[in-house]
């Protein structure tokens, strides 16, 4: 059986990395002996969708490969990085999206697992906290997860759901919170009377 029109081929890919003519994107945090590609023609939607010249990347090996390299400079924009090439790509909104939720123990001793659209797994801790940001795409304050380097995975509605089930209040610098503890901290994600907004 043949390949899909929207299927790529993983491979070919990776190799012509490198073939990207540099537009004007200006250079990221250092290159090193890396070669600078540019913009590529690569897209994650909001919805976490990765799209290549316009077109959905069906493989979630592929998907995987390329969420592997992503990195983030200090100016919040995305660049696949290999060890011999780097170019930018469009976030539409986080780059990842947290598709279910896992929860062990409960109260303060509650700790939450996250698993993402490309098969990560992070538990929510300090230096992988849940926030409240303001979305590029709606503008409204949003959930997502940090999932390490700087990196975001946005909490879709369904497991958000899952955890205001899970949401508890507490204080924080006076102001009374509803949030989530996980590994023996208070993520808040609103004073109580928005909680439920």
């Amino acid at each position: 059986m043949g390949k899909r029109q929207t299927d790529i081929d993983t491979v070919s890919f990776a190799k012509n990395l490198g073939t990207f003519t540099p537009s004007l994107a200006t250079m990221p945090c250092p290159c090193g002996d890396r070669t600078f590609c540019g913009d590529l023609d690569i897209r994650i939607s909001a919805d976490g969708t990765w799209y290549y010249n316009a077109t959905p990347i069906n493989r979630p090996e592929m998907v995987q490969l390329f969420a592997s390299m992503l990195k983030l400079d200090e100016e919040g924009r995305h660049w696949l990085v290999t060890p011999t090439e780097i170019g930018r790509i469009e976030v539409e909104d986080a780059p990842f999206t947290v598709v279910d939720v896992h929860v062990s123990g409960d109260a303060q001793d509650q700790v939450l697992s996250f698993s993402t659209n490309v098969e990560d797994v992070v538990c929510v801790a300090p230096e992988t906290p849940i926030i409240m940001d303001t979305s590029p795409v709606t503008g409204q304050l949003t959930p997502y997860a940090m999932i390490g380097e700087g990196l975001k995975a946005k909490i879709g509605r369904s497991v958000y759901y899952e955890l205001v089930e899970l949401g508890q209040t507490a204080d924080v610098k006076g102001t009374k919170m509803f949030g989530l503890w996980s590994s023996g901290a208070f993520f808040p994600l609103g004073p109580i009377d928005s909680a439920d907004a």
